[in-house]
């Protein structure tokens, strides 16, 4: 293998694991009462926003939902402001006053996360269309989950990006709920790619676990679109390890599918773990290294945010107008 695939793979790991990481302390933090508000983890997921982040520059663009930590990590956003908008802190991407679900960094082309189901998806189209009218070779994905596929933002954007062969990618998080609702009953679709017949474009449904298959179909549709033939729905079969939010018991899953989906055979970091060792691709020092880098970079950025500041009462009507 070259050198600079190896580099690529365990950067992929990295994101995963950085996510991971992240995810299970702000989880940690609220439980324990340091944190307070909701978060909606993305534990479970993260092969796919890193496998599909890995495919893109610091130029594309990307809108996230309100599951959104995941996406600005392997986008590349810095943890330690991440963790102080959390903590609704000064240093924090927003000054503290956006929190969990807002949280954006256009200098990455992270463009934003959102608190309103399938708000992304018309936003990714105007940026995409941007993209296009200003003649640039960039791209956007806009991340949404299976529950966002039946917003009527979904058929809008899907419809626009079609019809103005927009460089976007509609990247679906099908965790197999929206909310407490599986697909299977909210859905008559047996997938959500094979909507994308109905725009004329590519269809592809994916192992959302598998961060080497999620990466490659994003290629693809990256290369696609950045070469000027429109846009991919992009649909990656996944699962949330936690509730939609912190304090949901998960009731509405069957406990033993519960169970499946956890063992390391699916999970997508161990599964992703033992592919790289066992192709050679990464030796345990390798992968030490990386958990040693990462537990020691958030258990950095608890400690940036509980020692910034607090936003003062003044700052309170700032940035509400341009």
């Amino acid at each position: 293998m070259r050198k600079e695939d190896k580099e690529i793979m365990l950067k992929l790991y990295k994101s995963m694991f950085t996510i991971r990481t992240f995810e299970e302390k702000v989880r940690t933090l609220i439980l324990e009462g340091r944190l307070r508000g909701a978060a909606h983890l993305y534990c479970g997921e993260e092969a796919v926003a890193s496998g599909i982040c890995s495919c893109l520059r610091d130029t594309d663009c990307i809108t996230s939902t309100h599951r959104g930590h995941g996406h600005c990590i392997a986008k590349g956003a810095d943890t330690k402001r991440m963790m102080a908008e959390l903590y609704g802190k000064v240093t924090g991407y927003c000054k503290g006053k956006g929190g969990s679900m807002h949280i954006a960094d256009l200098s990455i082309g992270m463009i934003g996360a959102n608190g309103i189901v399938g708000a992304g998806m018309p936003i990714a189209a105007g940026v995409a269309f941007g993209q296009k009218y200003n003649g640039e070779d960039n791209v956007t994905v806009a991340f949404f989950g299976d529950g966002a596929s039946n917003r009527g933002t979904f058929h809008e954007s899907l419809n626009m990006a079609a019809s103005q062969s927009l460089p976007l990618i509609f990247a679906c998080e099908n965790n197999n709920y929206a909310m407490a609702t599986s697909f299977q009953y909210h859905s008559n679709n047996k997938t959500i790619a094979q909507r994308a017949t109905a725009y004329d474009i590519p269809g592809v449904r994916v192992d959302g676990n598998d961060a080497e298959a999620v990466r490659e179909a994003a290629m693809e549709a990256v290369e696609r679109a950045r070469a000027g033939n429109g846009p991919t729905l992009l649909e990656c079969v996944t699962w949330r390890h936690h509730g939609h939010f912190i304090n949901d018991q998960q009731k509405y899953k069957d406990p033993e599918e519960q169970a499946r989906w956890l063992t390391s055979e699916i999970d997508p970091i161990p599964r992703f773990e033992k592919a790289l060792l066992e192709s050679g691709t990464a030796v345990q020092a390798d992968i030490d290294k990386i958990i040693a880098d990462v537990t020691a970079e958030i258990e950095e950025a608890v400690v940036f945010a509980e020692e910034s500041p607090e936003p003062a009462y003044e700052v309170i009507f700032e940035d509400l107008y341009v």
